[in-house]
C-alpha cells in the first residue's frame, strides 16, 4: 500500500491527486475501520474525557455527509460540544492511515476542513463562547486553513491574559507554512510538538541546531506578546523522555526531562493519535491548574491509553 501510493512508513502528509483513490481502496479492499479523528478534535475529546462535563468546545468545518455524522456521533458520545461550520460544496475531511508494524503513515485530504471562515467564529452565539473560555488550543494544521481565525483567538487570549496553546502538528507545517506559523508564535503560551516537528522548525528557521533540548530552549525564548505568562515548549520523543523548556520575559527559567511510562510492545495496538491524546491530557492538566510536570504526566497517561486502542479512540 505504501509503495502503491508513494507513502513513507512514519510520515504525515497532505493528499495530492495521486492519493485520492486511497480512501475507498482502504474501505473496499482492506477492511479499514472508520474512526472519528481530526487532530485538534482528538485532543478536544481527550481533554473532555478527563475534565468535568461540558468543559470543552470544539470548532471546525465539515461537509454534509456520512463522515460528518460519524464525527458528530463520536463527539456526542464523548460529551464534547461542537460548533461546526457546514460546507455543502466539499466532503468532510478524511485521513487515511496505513499501519506497518508499530509505524503509521497518515495521508490527509482536508476537503471541508480547509473551508473554515472567520465569519463563522465571529457569529455572536459562537464568539460569546470564545469570550467565556479560559484556555484556547489550536492545531497547527489550521495554519493551512484560516490564520485570521487563529489570530482572533490569539489576540483575545493575549488581551485578557488567557492561555493560548499551539500544536506544531506535522513536520510540513514549519517547512511549508513558516510565515503563517511565525505570525502566531508570538501569542503562544504553550507550544507542543514532537522531535520531528522540532527539527523541522529549527531547519526552516536556519538555526542549524539538531539537539532537541536546545531547539526547545530557543523556541521558549522567542519574542512574546503577553509577557505576563511564561512560554512553555513541550517536545515529546516517543518512548524517550519528554522535554519541557520554560522561559519568562527575563529569559530561560527551566528545562526538564519527564520520563514516559513504559508500555510493553505487545500492548501497543496503534500509535495513530498518540500525540493528539498526549495534548489532550496535557491540556486537561493545564485547565485544572496542574504543574507542567503533572500535566505532562497526564498527557503520557492518556497517550498510553490511546496506543492500546485502534486509532484515536
Amino acid at each position: 500500500m505504501l509503495e502503491k501510493y508513494g507513502l513513507k512508513a512514519n510520515d504525515a502528509i497532505l493528499a495530492e491527486e495521486k492519493h485520492m483513490g486511497l480512501y475507498e481502496d482502504l474501505i473496499q479492499n482492506h477492511n479499514a475501520k472508520l474512526i472519528a479523528g481530526g487532530a485538534a478534535q482528538n485532543t478536544a475529546r481527550g481533554a473532555q474525557y478527563i475534565l468535568p462535563p461540558n468543559s470543552v468546545l470544539y470548532i471546525g468545518c465539515v461537509g454534509k455527509d456520512k463522515y460528518a455524522d460519524i464525527l458528530q456521533e463520536a463527539c456526542n458520545k464523548a460529551g464534547l460540544r461542537t460548533e461546526y461550520r457546514i460546507d455543502e460544496s466539499q466532503p468532510t475531511g478524511r485521513c487515511g492511515v496505513i499501519i506497518t508494524g508499530h509505524e503509521r503513515s497518515l495521508c490527509t485530504h482536508l476537503a471541508a476542513s480547509n473551508e473554515y471562515k472567520l465569519d463563522h467564529l465571529k457569529q455572536p452565539h459562537i464568539w460569546s463562547l470564545v469570550e467565556k473560555a479560559k484556555v484556547y488550543y489550536v492545531g497547527g494544521y489550521h495554519l493551512t486553513v484560516c490564520v485570521p481565525a487563529i489570530l482572533a483567538l490569539a489576540e483575545e487570549a493575549a488581551e485578557k491574559n488567557k492561555t493560548f496553546m499551539l500544536s506544531l502538528s506535522a513536520p510540513f507545517i514549519p517547512q511549508f507554512f513558516k510565515d503563517q506559523l511565525d505570525s502566531v508564535i508570538p501569542y503562544t503560551d504553550y507550544v507542543l510538538g514532537n522531535e520531528a516537528e522540532a527539527l523541522s522548525y529549527s531547519e526552516s528557521h536556519g538555526w542549524g541546531i539538531t539537539d532537541i533540548q536546545e531547539i526547545a530552549k530557543k523556541m521558549a525564548t522567542l519574542p512574546k506578546k503577553n509577557t505576563k505568562r511564561p512560554r512553555i515548549v513541550i517536545i515529546t520523543q516517543g518512548t524517550e523522555p519528554t522535554i519541557s523548556a520554560i522561559a519568562s520575559a527575563d529569559g530561560l527559567d527551566e528545562v526538564r526531562l519527564t520520563s514516559v511510562h513504559a508500555i510493553s510492545k505487545d500492548e501497543i495496538n496503534d500509535t495513530n493519535g498518540a500525540g493528539d491524546a498526549f495534548a489532550g491530557g496535557f491540556c486537561a492538566g493545564v485547565v485544572e491548574g496542574k504543574t507542567v510536570a503533572e500535566s505532562i504526566d497526564m498527557g503520557h497517561w492518556l497517550a498510553g491509553l490511546s496506543i492500546r486502542e485502534l486509532g484515536p479512540s
